[in-house]
């Protein structure tokens, strides 16, 4: 194996998991080369479903995929670690060293060599240096994150239900700042806990009593999609009594409220910011590795960073151009999937001697899914080049079939309908929210 090219994926989020899959497949079973994923968590779960994870209409654990049980079945190898340095004359990455929950330190700083490195490592939110962000907002970055406000909710929604018991004022406010498609479905998702949780115990807190607020500093919600679809977003959030805030930017966030631009003031036990995304501090940092404002590595339209054609970047950490365009490729799920095939091509023509392949972003449209409610959006149609307009059974199929690709390219077909058919098993036998 050391005498085999090393691809290193730093990674494992939808793009880089679906490419390692995609390599050990083809390279990695065949010792045509070395595959190595490295990634700070243990499991990986689709980033755009995070949300549901934190209102509990998803159960994580019949969710998440082990990476170390993943790589065996796929012919690459797992690291633990999250990298953070870069030596590119020598060849090699730096991982930090790994503590466990107590602090002991359990793996040392250690470096890996690679003849390839893809850099596929997200993005975190962007609090825009708001005040008051940072210590007392709730985040959506991470399983971990996910799992804490779940368990957050749950407390909320029990300390409320017995302030009802005892007739004291029991109104629980949640504040969510920012309504891009995190903001908008996390609302619905949180809606649908409102009115569940009553049925399991909590009897003396209404769905009235649990009162959500969308914030977006722009003029209407979903800024980055057609209007039609914005509107129709806004007219299902007012629908399911959701409060759409726009042209209001917040200035602080406190401990208990948010203080508008114009000094209003907006009560809030719970916030969650879901305002703009920007990729992680430390890629500004790696050997001269050019970057944008927003942290994004920059890229050749080949993927490969513009003073490196060894070392590549894909997904929401990458600034890749558009031809006839002066934006970047959006930071989306759809945009990952696209890149990693890209990519996977790229690197097996690299090994014959091939040219690189050229990435050329194809947008398939947008979803907005509003929990068990409805679902918006739309699709691009590929011979016209215009847009059609979906919604209700049609719209939510096309939704839950994002998903299912994802899980095709990690798993393969057969798999994936298993999993499927366990999944509706599941939902007969279990809650509709996971309530622990």
């Amino acid at each position: 194996m050391d005498n085999l090219p090393h691809i290193v994926v730093v990674g494992g989020g939808a793009g880089g998991l679906e490419l390692v899959t995609s390599l050990g497949n083809k390279l990695g079973k065949k010792r045509k080369a070395r595959i190595t994923l490295v990634d700070a968590g243990l499991t990986h779960v689709w980033k755009p479903l995070l949300h549901e994870v934190a209102s509990g209409s998803l159960d994580a654990n019949t969710n998440e995929i082990n990476y170390r049980a993943h790589a065996r079945k796929h012919h690459y190898e797992f690291q633990l670690g999250r990298m953070n340095g870069l030596d590119r004359k020598a060849k090699e990455l730096v991982i930090a060293p790994f503590h466990d929950e107590e602090g002991q330190e359990v793996v040392p700083a250690r470096t890996i060599s690679y003849d390839t490195l893809v850099i596929a490592v997200g993005s975190t939110a962007n609090d825009f240096g708001t005040p008051g962000a940072q210590e007392h907002c709730l985040f959506l970055d991470s399983l971990k994150q996910a799992r804490r406000f779940h368990n957050l909710m749950l407390n909320a929604f029990l300390r409320k239900n017995h302030e009802a018991l005892q007739g004291h004022e029991h109104t629980l406010n949640i504040s969510i700042i920012g309504a891009g498609a995190t903001g908008v479905e996390l609302a619905a998702e949180l809606r649908l806990a409102s009115r569940e949780l009553p049925v399991y115990g909590m009897n003396h807190l209404q769905p009235s009593d649990v009162s959500i607020s969308v914030i977006e500093a722009a003029d209407r919600i979903l800024p980055a999609l057609p209007g039609r679809l914005s509107a129709a977003a806004t007219r299902e959030l007012e629908r399911q009594h959701v409060k759409v805030l726009t042209g209001q930017p917040v200035s602080e966030v406190r401990e208990h409220g948010i203080i508008m631009k114009d000094g209003t003031e907006l009560p809030s036990e719970m916030t969650i910011w879901a305002a703009g995304i920007k990729a992680p501090a430390f890629l500004a940092e790696l050997d001269g590795l050019e970057v944008n404002r927003g942290n994004q590595l920059v890229v050749e339209q080949t993927l490969h960073t513009t003073q490196d054609v060894d070392v590549f970047a894909l997904g929401d950490c990458a600034a890749c151009p558009q031809p006839d365009s002066d934006r970047p490729v959006p930071p989306r799920a759809q945009a990952a999937h696209q890149q990693a095939g890209a990519l996977f091509r790229t690197l097996c023509n690299r090994l014959e001697g091939k040219e690189d392949v050229p990435f050329v972003y194809n947008d398939h449209g947008s979803l907005i899914n509003f929990s068990r409610y409805t679902t918006v959006g739309n699709l691009m149609g590929n011979l016209s080049g215009h847009s059609m307009y979906i919604e209700g059974k049609v719209a939510r199929l096309f939704y839950l079939s994002l998903y299912r690709m994802h899980q095709v390219a990690l798993h393969g077909m057969v798999r994936t309908g298993i999993i499927w058919l366990m999944d509706r098993i599941s939902r007969a036998m279990h809650p509709r929210l996971k309530l622990h």
